[in-house]
């Protein structure tokens, strides 16, 4: 794996979602770094590529209540275990789960193994509420997919503050999950 600086110069084979996802950032002009990979769907693939990047890969979490009326991308580090109940209380949401992969395509056109913060692009509606766990925030950078599972993205926590959310029109709720047993 090779770190290059922003959208790839050829996008022959690439995805329509994940070129948006690099022309959504341009406009911005938010500065990002790349690289490219297989999937992800082991642990010690994911630690390879956060040592590419040099930043810990957030993981994202797309969930929903138990009536399918509220659904939720949360944003924790990778690192971090993930407890139902310590989240459901803090959102007053209870029966907390994760949501379908019809809905995750249908709201942030994404598909199970590339959900991402940049998925927000693609909610004109605002259908998913984002909840980003304080650690991530704490974060200088931080590491994400541009809406596919074979590239990773790093970019400054400031600029995915400060100007992605606010050009989707999404705001954050901020959550503390320990994560411990």
């Amino acid at each position: 794996m090779e770190l290059f600086e922003g959208r790839p110069g050829n996008t022959a084979g690439r995805l329509p979602r994940e070129i948006r996802t690099y022309d959504f950032l341009d406009d911005l002009g938010i500065a990002y770094k790349r690289t490219d990979h297989e999937p992800a769907n082991n642990m010690e693939a994911c630690n390879e590529i956060d040592a590419v990047l040099g930043v810990l890969i957030c993981k994202n979490l797309f969930l929903c209540n138990r009536q399918k009326t509220n659904f939720y991308l949360l944003m924790m580090p990778g690192d971090k275990k993930f407890k139902t109940k310590e989240l459901s209380t803090q959102i007053n949401s209870s029966r907390l789960s994760f949501a379908d992969p019809e809905d995750m395509l249908k709201y942030l056109d994404i598909e199970p193994g590339a959900v991402s913060i940049m998925g927000l692009m693609n909610d004109n509606g605002h259908n998913v509420q984002l909840l980003i766990d304080e650690d991530v925030l704490n974060g200088e950078e931080l590491g994400c997919h541009p809406c596919v599972c074979t590239s990773s993205l790093k970019m400054k926590t400031k600029d995915v503050i400060g100007k992605f959310l606010p050009a989707t029109g999404h705001e954050y709720q901020i959550v503390h999950l320990v994560g411990e047993d």
